[in-house]
């Protein structure tokens, strides 16, 4: 995996799984096995609900809970570009005008998969903020997550 601040407002993460463009994208599509992979595990936080209407148009809303947080934390938004298995596109609005739209591409390179996350912050100043909060730090630790979900998948 790869980790590269690109510009002043991109944040890019790339990584190779072990399936097939369809099977990863599924993954990253269907609730019910988003909540397998999505939340970190080191961070203590699990899923409460999760909500995703993958089209464009289409939002979603994850609400997880933490046994030390008196409130759930909710992150939530819209798909703004669904290219089954190639493309995803959406924004992260519960941070308000400082959120960022994240594209993800899915490329097929014979039956394994190259994943391109890119993260592009409204500003360089909201970017530095979500590095400095160690909201961009699970990363590494949810994309484990995903292997284990794809190396023991019953689906696709």
């Amino acid at each position: 995996m790869t980790v590269e601040r690109t510009s002043e407002r991109e944040m890019v993460v790339t990584r190779t799984f072990n399936a097939p463009a369809r099977i990863v994208f599924e993954a990253w599509t269907k609730p019910e096995l988003l909540r397998l992979w999505w939340a970190p595990k080191s961070f203590g936080i699990f899923f409460i609900s999760c909500e995703a209407d993958v089209r464009a148009g289409g939002a979603y809303r994850f609400v997880f809970g933490h046994p030390d947080a008196p409130e759930p934390m909710a992150f939530f938004g819209r798909y703004l570009e669904v290219t089954p298995p190639e493309r995803l596109v959406w924004t992260n609005e519960e941070s308000g005008e400082t959120g960022a739209v994240t594209t993800v591409t899915f490329e097929d390179q014979g039956g394994e998969t190259r994943v391109v996350m890119r993260d592009l912050y409204p500003s360089k100043a909201a970017l530095d903020e979500a590095i400095d909060s160690g909201a961009t730090g699970g990363c590494g630790e949810t994309f484990e997550q995903l292997d284990e979900l794809l190396a023991g998948r019953g689906w696709g």
